[in-house]
């Protein structure tokens, strides 16, 4: 169990936090190079700095999603910036002429104003695409191109969780991440050993996330080229697993959990249900350091370890 360096990381209620009407300013990729990047503590330390005080952050699954703001939408991203979100998870496709931009599907339809499948259609198409929030309402918004929203990643200090969708590679998205010189605002996802060995084949210094409850696995992911200190210890989304955390915590891993998943199944539902959000705290507790979430806003909120932890591990 991780030792609590901070006095006050103990869970505290909020009010649910609600979209605001007005639309965020969002930079243009043509704006970022005039503007002064915020820098952030390398993610190595920054996350060890985490495990070592009882630090946690709050990962927003597909972006932070809420009323008005899609899924995959740099505007979304703002948004979520403003309420104090700083590391989002979001999904990488590649359109039919290998533009990389964010969207979740196989196909059009669910959270875009189109018909068609990603892998067939172009980017000029695809940019012309007004996307839907979560409710199917339809928005001003429109897909993002990844350089675009790794340019806005540095330019604000934060942290993207990048996950592969099969329409693109591993090495286009690492790619595109050295383009835009956002190595140090990169988190890259694993689904097995041998896709994170892949990764790390690609470039070692990258941080990544890996499925791993213990040293067997840590060790095994090292024998595929996976550094220890790089990596993010991966542990699902069934049930918390705190001696696994403990073990993690112990190996000088971090340890993440999710709580996302379908509405209604999800342990963000669950934990919601009596209107008190103690369980997050006492995954902060047992020593997870990532909480991969679909209430990334009230889990904010509800916690201290997040804001304290931020202000003590990631601030240059």
């Amino acid at each position: 169990m991780a030792i609590l360096a901070f006095p006050a990381l103990a869970g505290c209620s909020a009010p649910d936090v609600a979209a605001p009407a007005a639309e965020p300013e969002v930079a243009s990729a043509a704006d970022v190079g005039f503007k002064k990047e915020v820098t952030i503590a390398p993610l190595p330390e920054l996350f060890d700095c985490l495990r070592e005080t009882g630090g946690v952050v709050v990962a927003a699954h597909r972006g932070g999603f809420a009323a008005g703001y899609p899924e995959n939408a740099l505007e979304t991203l703002q948004f979520g910036l403003s309420q104090a979100i700083r590391v989002y998870e979001v999904d990488v496709a590649s359109s039919r002429d290998g533009v990389l931009f964010l969207y979740h599907d196989d196909r059009f339809g669910r959270t875009a104003d189109a018909e068609g499948y990603v892998a067939d259609t172009d980017w000029a198409d695809i940019a012309r695409m007004q996307l839907k929030d979560e409710d199917g309402v339809l928005t001003r918004f429109h897909p993002a191109k990844l350089t675009d929203v790794l340019l806005w990643a540095k330019q604000h200090g934060a942290v993207l969780e990048l996950d592969r969708k099969q329409t693109t590679g591993l090495r286009n998205i690492v790619e595109a991440v050295h383009a835009a010189g956002a190595e140090h605002n990169v988190i890259m996802i694993s689904y097995s050993d041998e896709e994170a060995g892949a990764i790390a084949k690609l470039d070692p210094a990258l941080m990544m996330t890996a499925s791993a409850r213990g040293d067997r696995d840590i060790a095994r992911l090292e024998e595929l080229g996976v550094d220890r200190t790089r990596m993010i210890a991966w542990t699902g989304t069934r049930e918390p697993d705190p001696p696994a955390f403990e073990r993690l915590v112990k190996e000088g891993v971090e340890p993440a959990f999710g709580t996302l998943g379908r509405k209604g199944e999800r342990l963000d539902d669950q934990y919601w249900e009596d209107g008190d959000g103690s369980e997050y705290q006492r995954l902060v507790d047992d020593g997870v350091v990532l909480i991969a979430t679909d209430e990334p806003y009230r889990v904010a909120d509800y916690l201290l370890a997040d804001d304290e932890g931020w202000e003590a591990c990631a601030r240059r």
